[in-house]
């Protein structure tokens, strides 16, 4: 694969996780409280999260997610709207975490939990499952109530936050959140990471393992031109922000040990950039010329950035399609 494909399925990959509805996005910041935090397992492998309340409608967001948005966050998505709950009033931040469950899990031995923050009729809600008639899951004094018919099952932790997944996704993440377990909060890497980008309204970050397999997919034939495998030990964490107020702007940090790492990431991006500009289609190029990719003392810094048209246009373009499907 070319680094202009590499380069459209690494922003694919996180556009698809962070577009869980369209919108333009104001300056307001889209975190989650210290109660959420401490629901999500510490191998957490990619962290979403995005301010429900500042999206307004865009036919570019809302073409982008209709492409991109992956199957199982569209099922928690729909989960959640089935659940009686009014989305629209109810939340105002919506998080999404991919775990693993284990240190030793691979990158593809993923589960997901989602967040929801708001403002919520909890009383109301529970009093519409009594009165179908529905039994809540007990996992020590946590209360999961099924959503629907899709398999999903919703916990309160407070009246302001809820979780929501499978029950499979959901027991790890309770363990963490009642103490059994390592949480998020003891992950140093992430927590640096995540404070780089959530003053922002829509933010992604991932872990080192996320981060490796990102790089190496980014990278294609490039990674061989020095010792990846070496390389890829020292990278330990990456945080991306879209927005669409003005266009459409990507930024991704990648998180090294040290400077000279950083500095190598960099140039190996440049020269996989070099070559495929040299040979590459005009939706390449373009693709290419929009990107700037630099490093700042450890820190791997890429932007993308075009207008509403141009980014339209690499919607419908061949590049785009290979790589989505």
């Amino acid at each position: 694969m070319t680094f202009g494909k590499r380069y459209f399925l690494s922003i694919s990959m996180s556009v698809a996780a962070m577009l869980l509805a369209a919108g333009t996005f104001s300056a307001r910041a889209a975190q989650i409280d210290t109660d959420a935090r401490s629901a999500i397992p510490v191998n957490v492998q990619q962290l979403i999260v995005v301010d429900y309340r500042v999206m307004e409608d865009s036919p570019t967001a809302m073409d982008l997610k209709a492409r991109l948005l992956p199957p199982q966050l569209k099922d928690l998505e729909t989960a959640l709207n089935r659940s009686g709950m009014n989305v629209g009033n109810d939340v105002d931040v919506l998080a999404f975490a991919a775990y693993r469950p284990t240190a030793a899990s691979s990158s593809d031995d993923v589960k997901i939990v989602g967040v929801a923050q708001g403002q919520f009729q909890v009383n109301d809600i529970v009093a519409g499952f009594q009165k179908k008639k529905v039994a809540p899951l007990m996992i020590r004094n946590n209360k999961l109530w099924p959503m629907g018919s899709s398999g999903m099952l919703v916990v309160f932790l407070n009246p302001t936050t809820m979780l929501f997944g499978t029950k499979d996704a959901l027991q790890p993440a309770l363990d963490c959140r009642d103490g059994l377990q390592p949480s998020f909060l003891t992950n140093n890497n992430m927590m640096t990471a995540m404070g780089q980008v959530d003053s922002r309204p829509l933010w992604s970050i991932m872990d080192g393992q996320g981060t490796q397999y990102m790089m190496r997919s980014l990278l294609g034939q490039a990674s061989q031109l020095a010792n990846f495998d070496t390389l890829k030990k020292r990278l330990l964490s990456s945080s991306y922000t879209m927005d669409f107020t003005n266009g459409v702007k990507f930024s991704l940090n990648v998180n090294t040990s040290d400077t000279f790492t950083a500095a190598t990431m960099s140039s190996l991006l440049n020269a996989a950039a070099l070559y495929e500009k040299a040979s590459g289609t005009p939706v390449e190029k373009q693709a290419i010329d929009s990107t700037n990719i630099n490093s700042s003392a450890s820190t791997l810094e890429v932007a993308f950035s075009a207008s509403n048209g141009q980014f339209a246009s690499l919607l419908q373009s061949p590049l785009f399609e290979d790589v989505v499907h």
